[in-house]
This record gives C-alpha cells, sequence and structure tokens, in this order.
C-alpha cells in the first residue's frame, strides 16, 4: 500500500522512464531546495513509490541561456543507450520561452545542452515538449505547446537534435474559444502520448496551473495514429467540463502528467498536484512564494476504450501500490 504524494516537495511537471539499468527514474522542472537552485531535477525508484533524490541532471545551463530561472518541464527518453533531455528556456535577455535538447550517457545526466535553441517563441508557446516514437511508422515526434495556442507535433531528424527538413508543425489539439470560467479547455498544455490496444492516448493539462486561481486538470483525447484527428473525451461527451482528473478537498489543481507502466503491465498516472495544507514554497523568482507542486501516483484503468482514474480525482489514503522491479 502507499498514501499520496510519493514526493513531499515542489517538483512540478514530471516525466517518469524506466531506464535499462532497471530503475525508474522521474524528472521535474527547475526549482530552489534547501536555498540551491536545482536546474532538472532527479530521482529514481525500484517501485514508484519510495523516491532516492539525486539532486541536479543539468548542472551547467545551456549557453544561449546563461541566465534563465525558467528551466521547465523536462522529457527525457532513452535510446541506444543515450539520453535525450528536451525542455523550455528562456534565451538570455529574451521575453520568450524555447525548445531545447540535451544529451547524457547516463539516466542521471548530467546532461549537456546541444548549444543551439530548438525552436524559440514567440512568447510561451515552445513549452511542454514531449518525445514520442510512433511504433507504426518509426517517426521520432516531439509535441509541445501552447501559451494559449494549440498543441503542436512535428518530426524529429534521426539524431534527435532537430527537426525533420521539409517538415511542417501540425496542430493536434486547440483551446476552446469558451467563456466559461469552468471550461478546462480554455488552455491546453502539457501533452503525453501513450500508445495501447490500437489507441493513441494524447493526455493533456488545461487551464491555470498556478497560483491563488489555479484552475487545472487532466485531459484525454484518442486518435487511431499519432498526428491524429484525435477526439477529445470531452466532445465524444459532449461534456466540456469532462475531465480525466480534477481537484478535491485533498489535492488541487491536479495537473501535467506523465504515464507509467509497472513490472505487471499496469499503467499509472503521474502528475502534480497541490497540497492546500502547504501549497507555496520559497520559489526563485517570487519572495513571496509559488505555488508547490508536489508528485502524486494514481492507478490508470481503461473502460470502453477511455482512461479511467477511480473518482476522476487524486487519491488521499491508502491504496495498493505499484509492482516494483527486482
Amino acid at each position: 500500500m502507499y498514501t499520496n504524494p510519493v514526493i513531499d516537495e515542489n517538483f512540478p511537471d514530471p516525466t517518469i522512464i524506466r531506464a535499462s539499468d532497471g530503475w525508474y527514474y522521474a524528472y521535474g522542472t527547475q526549482t530552489k531546495r534547501a536555498g540551491r537552485i536545482i536546474n532538472l531535477q532527479v530521482a529514481r525508484t525500484r517501485d514508484l513509490v519510495s523516491w532516492e533524490y539525486l539532486g541536479e541532471g543539468l548542472p551547467d545551463k545551456p549557453a544561449w541561456a546563461t541566465d534563465s530561472q525558467k528551466i521547465w518541464a523536462p522529457h527525457v527518453s532513452e535510446h541506444q543507450g543515450r539520453f535525450f533531455l528536451y525542455y523550455s528556456a528562456r534565451p538570455t535577455g529574451a521575453d520568450y520561452l524555447s525548445l531545447a535538447v540535451a544529451v547524457a550517457d547516463a539516466p542521471a545526466g548530467p546532461f549537456v545542452d546541444s548549444g543551439q535553441p530548438l525552436l524559440p517563441g514567440p512568447g510561451f508557446t515552445c513549452i511542454d515538449p514531449m518525445a514520442f516514437d510512433d511504433p507504426a511508422t518509426g517517426q521520432r515526434l516531439l509535441y509541445w505547446g501552447s501559451g494559449f495556442g494549440p498543441i503542436w507535433v512535428r518530426e524529429l531528424t534521426e539524431d534527435r537534435l532537430g527537426f525533420q527538413p521539409g517538415t511542417e508543425a501540425q496542430p493536434i489539439i486547440h483551446p476552446s474559444v469558451s467563456d466559461d470560467p469552468d471550461d478546462y479547455h480554455r488552455l491546453v498544455e502539457a501533452a503525453w502520448v501513450h500508445y495501447r490496444h490500437g489507441w493513441y492516448y494524447l493526455f493533456f493539462s488545461g487551464d491555470n496551473c498556478c497560483g491563488a486561481n489555479a484552475h487545472y486538470a487532466v485531459l484525454v483525447a484518442r486518435a487511431r495514429h499519432a498526428t491524429g484527428p484525435f477526439e477529445t473525451y470531452a466532445a465524444a461527451t459532449a461534456n466540456p467540463h469532462a475531465a480525466l482528473l480534477a481537484a478535491n478537498a485533498h489535492w488541487l489543481a491536479p495537473g501535467h502528467n506523465c504515464v507509467v507502466t509497472d513490472a505487471a503491465g499496469q499503467d499509472w498516472l503521474a502528475y502534480h498536484a497541490i497540497d492546500p495544507r502547504q501549497p507555496t514554497f520559497d520559489a526563485i523568482d517570487d519572495s513571496e512564494g509559488y505555488s508547490r507542486r508536489i508528485l502524486l501516483l494514481d492507478k490508470l484503468n481503461y473502460i470502453n476504450g477511455w482512461p479511467v482514474v477511480e473518482n476522476n480525482s487524486p487519491s488521499w489514503q491508502p491504496v495498493p501500490a505499484p509492482v516494483g522491479q527486482l
């Protein structure tokens, strides 16, 4: 059994992978911990519940963003013994964010930036990258977005360090134009693609992640192809408020998830949420504190072709744990 949270420290925008060394590794957005700025948070575990904090995975900021304190939303994947980190950073002197890529020879780093931005701005459009290899076509795809724009996808080069020449970004999910304050789809971001039983499930998050007025949830869409067309669960049910995972009295603004599979083949949803008992912390660039987003984990089931989390909200009492690695 385990009880949420599984990491009770600020650990936003998590990616969890199982590396070839048998450990699960988690990566989180830049933070300040014990007075020290950590660009890329890294932790590891055998069972998805008891985590060992490893500290810094990106010791040197990219040369084009040496002053950036906005190194966000890391996604890491392993290919032929190398580890590729996709993330967002603010270039020095810029008022926009850029996608970036770094490489390491070990899952905990140190990661070294490629030396140039992968895709710059405008604004906050180039955030939340997620790399995915399509099992049907072999294409290396990168999803990102949005800053009140769409979520995009584009094919990567064979070396995974740039975009394939001759390709263009395609929008796959658009934000709604609703004035309804309860509509999570007014802003869409944090794409995560998971292939299962012939469906490409696109998990994403919506509305406002942080602050006193945080209103955030995990949403989902599905398609038969990695680049769409995607149908959202909200559209399929004709319910604009439909969410896979939304707040309850115990956990606020759950979102920016990844999907990880345990040793028994069971899928789990890992994501951040705000604890109302300790909602803020001493953040990097906000002397009055900022939303403290901690790591939670819940079982993911599939009913009638759609992913489901029990009660559509985060668990807060003891529940059966994942099956860990030996």
